[in-house]
Order: structure tokens, then sequence, then C-alpha cells
């Protein structure tokens, strides 16, 4: 029987995440050594706030004028908010359609708590495909 492969199957469990009160160069330096492009922001109870991406470190870094310390901005202060999220037992169609409609490479996947357990990527998708 061919059943419908979930978003659990197939995404990238226990996420890196960082503080929303983390320095962008902390961020940039997580993606860098991670070889990721974005990241969940949390709060200090551990909630999902928003998501962090190369894209959005690229945004403020080209409107530095408009901040003084690019390196020391928080995350908080530049992260696309609110977080774009799929349930873990979400049908990897159910994903794409989702990344389509709303123009993004990868939906956090959380839990009832709303914390983050997952990410799943356009590359996940792909790579499911191919399988």
């Amino acid at each position: 029987m061919n059943h419908a492969r979930t978003v659990g199957e197939v995404m990238t469990a226990n996420p890196i995440s960082i503080a929303e009160t983390a320095s962008l160069a902390e961020a940039a330096g997580i993606l860098d050594t991670n070889k990721i492009t974005g990241l969940p922001v949390i709060d200090d109870a551990g909630t999902l706030v928003g998501v962090l991406s190369q894209t959005d470190l690229i945004r403020a870094r080209a409107n530095q004028h408009l901040v003084s310390d690019w390196p020391g901005v928080a995350v908080g202060q530049i992260m696309t908010k609110p977080a774009l999220t799929i349930s873990v037992t979400a049908t990897l169609e159910e994903a794409a359609k989702e990344m389509e409609a709303r123009r993004v490479h990868r939906l956090v996947v959380t839990n009832e708590a709303a914390t983050p357990i997952g990410i799943i990527s356009s590359s996940d998708l792909v790579r499911s495909w191919l399988r």
C-alpha cells in the first residue's frame, strides 16, 4: 500500500535555533558554520517567534544605512514573523503547496506547544521525490 509521505518522515529534526536577542553576527556565523540557510527564532521560553533566513540578513545588510551597528543588531529586529509552520503529520504535497503559495523555501515543523521540532525545506522535498 502506497501511503502519502509526511513532513515528519523527511524533515530535518532537532533544528538549530537562535534566540531573538542574539546578534546578526552570531546568526551569520551559525548559518555559515552549519551550511544552512535559515534558523527558527525562539523566545526565552523556547517558543517559536520567527525565522531568520540568509535573505533577511542580506536585506538588512543592504539597508545598513538604517542600522549603524549591523553586526550587533538583534535577530528579532529583522527576522520574518510570524514563522510559517506546518504539522509533522502533514503530507509532503501539503508542504509543497504551502511553500509555493507563500513563496518560501522552508517551513518550521512545530509541536502542540509551538516549539520547533524540525525544518522542512525545498531541498528536502526535492530529495524525497528521488527516493
